[in-house]
């Protein structure tokens, strides 16, 4: 009867104990593989020492895991699922300990800020029928409205008539009908806005949603964390040491996720992002190009 050559024992069930036993059959020390995978050797002990306290959120830890299989050339599937056993474990013990917490709070404030926001709005009612009743409620409106009709007759009787005069003095007195034609220039007016109307629009290729395959083009000044989805494919999660660049080519769009903002410089369709954070902020799920804003 042959024996299981990979016996269960309670370290080889976590995490630690996994990896440790990766590495030290493989005779690789963590100094080497820090400078391998640039992933910071006081990482790397906490990984195997199951410090998880010590190390950051659970995107750069699964890319920790990965890079560290992949130095020893083997699956990282195994490691994940002693991380996710040993994160879910942490995380139910931590919910099991902290206290509840009182819904009341927040129940009571939103129920304040109603009233504060109701109280606001009536105020606001009676100065404006207040403001509305002192002026004369639509008759201020009306007469000014009135008076405006009227002031572009006067304007433009004027100018047309101020040419006219000498010629009409030199042959005969000022005749009353030569003051008709002052309405003319009126009705050129409507002349000026056919230019307005046939104004081309404002070009729609300029909006970042343009129909056509995208391109997105990362490169990294820092060792960052990447997770980049294209349309609805298959992530890809990597961490991009210095200096390294990937591109990517979509349809419509990508989901990007990056785990120091500072740490890339992003490039859509040709054209430069601006910097997506400061050093050390998380970017989750950023949506490449972006939807243009609902009403405009």
């Amino acid at each position: 009867m042959t024996e299981d050559p990979t016996p269960v024992e309670t370290p080889m069930t976590s995490l630690g104990g996994y990896l440790r036993a990766l590495r030290e059959a493989k005779g690789a020390s963590l100094e080497d593989m820090a400078r391998s995978t640039r992933v910071g050797i006081r990482h790397l002990e906490a990984l195997e020492e199951e410090r998880l306290t010590d190390l950051p959120s659970a995107v750069f830890v699964r890319g920790f895991v990965r890079a560290y299989c992949s130095f020893l050339r083997e699956s990282p599937e195994a490691a994940l699922g002693h991380y996710e056993a040993l994160a879910g474990e942490r995380a139910a013990a931590q919910a099991a300990s902290a206290p509840p917490r009182h819904r009341t709070t927040w129940a009571n404030s939103s129920v304040l800020v109603g009233l504060v926001l109701l109280l606001i709005l009536g105020i606001a009612l009676i100065v404006v029928n207040l403001t509305v009743k002192r002026t004369g409620g639509t008759s201020v409106a009306a007469s000014k409205m009135a008076s405006f009709s009227q002031e572009p007759s006067h304007t433009v009787a004027p100018q047309a008539a101020a040419p006219m005069t000498p010629a009409l003095e030199a042959s005969q007195p000022v005749p009353a009908p030569a003051q008709v034609p002052a309405v003319a220039p009126t009705s050129p007016a409507p002349a000026s806005s056919p230019p307005v109307l046939s104004a081309p629009p404002p070009a729609a290729g300029t909006a970042t949603g343009a129909s056509g395959p995208q391109r997105l083009l990362i490169r990294a000044v820092e060792p960052t964390w990447i997770r980049v989805q294209p349309d609805e494919g298959p992530a890809t999660e990597e961490l991009l040491p210095a200096g390294a660049s990937r591109e990517w080519a979509a349809e419509r769009r990508f989901r990007v996720t990056i785990g120091n903002a500072s740490g890339v410089e992003l490039a859509l369709n040709g054209k430069t992002l601006p910097p997506l954070g400061p050093k050390g902020a998380v970017i989750h799920r950023l949506e490449l190009p972006q939807a243009p804003a609902s009403g405009s």
